[in-house]
């Protein structure tokens, strides 16, 4: 390959990751920021409570499903006196516990499996952490937009910061021929 060409087309990837990391930036910076969070999310109880223990681990012992929704919908209107769909159970054998996870407002009540008692109401920021941090909280083709986007301009960065590092030594190696 001549000089001129080399010199050429490094030009035009310094162009091409200029602009890209121009345009990316802004989503950079929310995804690192966010990332940084969510690995944090299990050493700080404010960005998820931590999981607390129940009365038993023998699954034999526990209550029913039923009567950890009641528990749970009972704890949840104490707290926030608003109607609330369950969206999940996230049961923890280990720990004796069931969480009970809400649709509206990341709202998460730990309920005694033994006992059926709730122990704990807490908000879980960790899961619109998540949200933010994959583009899912504003919608799903948002979401698959913003993922396809950041992950071919990060590529699209990598490789043509590869060339803008490696075109010069090239560069020097004919020059010095």
């Amino acid at each position: 390959m001549s000089l001129q060409k080399l010199v050429r087309r490094l030009r035009q990837f310094r162009s091409v990751h200029k602009w890209i990391g121009i345009s990316i930036v802004f989503f950079m910076f929310i995804t690192s920021t966010t990332g940084l969070l969510l690995g944090w999310k299990k050493n700080v109880d404010t960005l998820q409570p931590p999981t607390l223990s129940g009365g038993s681990m023998e699954l034999s012992e526990w209550v029913s499903f039923d009567t950890v929704a009641k528990s749970a919908y009972r704890a949840i209107d104490s707290v926030t006196h608003e109607e609330n769909a369950i969206d999940r159970f996230d049961v923890r054998i280990d720990k004796g516990i069931i969480k009970v996870l809400f649709t509206n407002g990341y709202w998460e009540v730990q309920v005694d499996a033994k006992t059926g008692k709730a122990l704990s109401v807490a908000q879980r920021h960790a899961d619109w952490i998540e949200h933010v941090h994959d583009g899912s909280i504003v919608g799903d083709t948002f979401k698959l937009i913003y993922t396809n986007y950041i992950g071919w301009g990060l590529l699209t960065l990598a490789i043509s910061g590869f060339f803008l590092w490696y075109g010069p030594r090239t560069i020097r190696k004919i020059k010095s021929r």
